[in-house]
């Protein structure tokens, strides 16, 4: 039985204070594959009192040494990129391609980091000042479990750019991932307690996180109503925060829309990563005058979305990531099948010959209205609600009628047309003809879908403080 190791504190692996042991299923099958014990509140605390000391010299170092130090993390991660993606797939149950493509990105962002940290105005001339942005000090970082190395990789690579010392708190559902990436970041020779690692429930690491006064920034992924408790345990201690939180993102197909590639990119784009996505376009908005003719293309295009074993080339949606997950998603089919929307494919239960496991059924509902749950809660897996509207003017208020805001997409010939339909919506980022991402672009969202923004020069403004220096 693997056990994975939940600590690393002051440059080294060590058996956590914490004594409750968790199982670790594999989605695969429901077979336990490793046990986790979890860290407390004592291995909290003497995580954020290594990352404090460390603060002191790391703060000071120079952007060369903190560019060999991402460099060599990155070195670290390609050399274990094997491990990672079988991991990947046996811990989380995503598609080898999707595994593949998740770590490679993980590693690129400490890469990427070593680039806009060297262009970054670390100092500035504003006006007869200077201003000089500073470390904020020791970072706390949650992960959540749908992207482990890259979610872990966004958060420490800023920070470590920075100058900023490190307390992780990594998903305690996908440990077995962020003990490779732990590995890595240790081989790469970092001074000890510049970044530390506590896995465990996050009810008890929180505590001990938020009411450290040593602890002044917080970057949370995550679900709103976490994030939200954060924010405000945050206030006591005037820690700066960043959130990056849910979404249920609008994909507007508009009337010249070549439905040849927006279809099959409309399924891509909500069935992303087993559905586990806080970007997936989940809500697919099309004018009432095409609803027959994009119905039939998605019943078609959607028998292309294979569902099986991960370690099959041919698959491209997987197992959801455990029994809970499965659950959810399929209380939310019954809840869209009790509204009145029309299944049009996919529904309850599992695909036959995948009973064990937990495989669910790609599914997209039709004469979906975007009052009903389907159309406003985040379900986190493979469902897709198909809203009708009339006018241009329509779908932008049916994008914008949601608590979130982290992404949108939209499907036009004439872009010119399309980009003044994105000028309207209220989202961090909009894709036009696209499922790309650029990892140096900001990232976040509007509304309940978060605070602040990651990646690039703002990911790395996140975990800097202005000084304003006057003479």
């Amino acid at each position: 039985m693997k056990h994975i190791k939940s600590i690393y504190i002051n440059g080294r692996f060590a058996e956590p204070h914490g004594s409750e042991i968790a199982a670790i299923t594999s989605p695969l099958d429901g077979e336990v594959i490793a046990q986790l014990t979890y860290a407390d509140e004592t291995d909290t605390a003497n995580a954020i009192q290594a990352a404090s000391e460390a603060l002191k010299t790391y703060s000071r170092t120079t952007l060369a040494e903190r560019a060999g130090y991402l460099q060599r993390i990155h070195d670290e991660i390609v050399k274990r990129i094997d491990d990672l993606i079988d991991i990947t797939v046996l811990e989380y149950g995503a598609t080898k391609e999707r595994a593949k493509w998740s770590n490679l990105l993980a590693a690129t962002t400490f890469l990427n980091h070593v680039a806009v940290m060297e262009r970054y105005p670390f100092q500035q001339k504003v006006n007869e000042s200077t201003v000089i942005m500073e470390p904020i000090g020791v970072a706390a970082l949650f992960t959540p479990w749908n992207s482990t190395a890259g979610s872990i990789a966004v958060k420490v690579a800023p920070a470590l750019a920075a100058g900023c010392t490190v307390v992780l708190k990594p998903s305690e559902f996908s440990p077995w991932q962020s003990q490779i990436i732990m590995e890595c970041i240790d081989m790469a020779g970092l001074p000890p307690g510049v970044v530390n690692m506590v896995n465990g429930r996050g009810d008890v690491i929180s505590r001990a996180i938020m009411q450290s006064a040593a602890v002044t920034k917080i970057s949370f992924t995550g679900s709103t109503l976490v994030g939200k408790i954060l924010a405000k345990q945050a206030i006591d201690t005037m820690k700066r925060v960043t959130l990056e939180l849910g979404g249920k993102s609008a994909n507007i197909i508009l009337d010249d829309a070549d439905l040849d590639t927006a279809i099959p990119r409309a399924l891509q784009a909500a069935f992303m990563n087993n559905g586990q996505a806080c970007i997936a376009g989940s809500r697919l908005l099309v004018p009432a005058s095409l609803l027959d003719e994009v119905k039939t293309r998605l019943l078609h295009e959607a028998q292309q979305f294979k569902v099986g074993s991960p370690y099959n080339e041919a698959t491209k949606v997987g197992p959801v990531a455990s029994q809970k997950q499965y659950d959810r998603i399929q209380q939310y089919i019954a809840a869209g099948m009790a509204a009145g929307a029309e299944l049009l494919y996919g529904g309850p239960g599992h695909p036959e010959g995948l009973e064990k496991g937990y495989y669910l059924k790609p599914t997209i509902f039709t004469g979906v209205t975007n009052q009903m749950r389907i159309a406003q809660e985040e379900i986190f897996g493979p469902v897709l609600a198909v809203i009708a509207y009339t006018t241009e003017q329509e779908a932008i208020d049916i994008a914008n009628d949601s608590d979130y805001g982290l992404m949108a997409y939209i499907n036009a010939t004439d872009i010119p047309r399309a980009e003044n339909v994105a000028a309207q919506l209220k989202a961090g980022r909009v894709l036009i003809n696209t499922l790309k991402h650029d990892a140096l672009a900001p990232f976040g969202g509007y509304k309940n879908s978060g605070l602040g923004r990651e990646n690039g020069n703002y990911g790395l403004t996140e975990f800097l403080e202005p000084k304003t220096l006057i003479a």
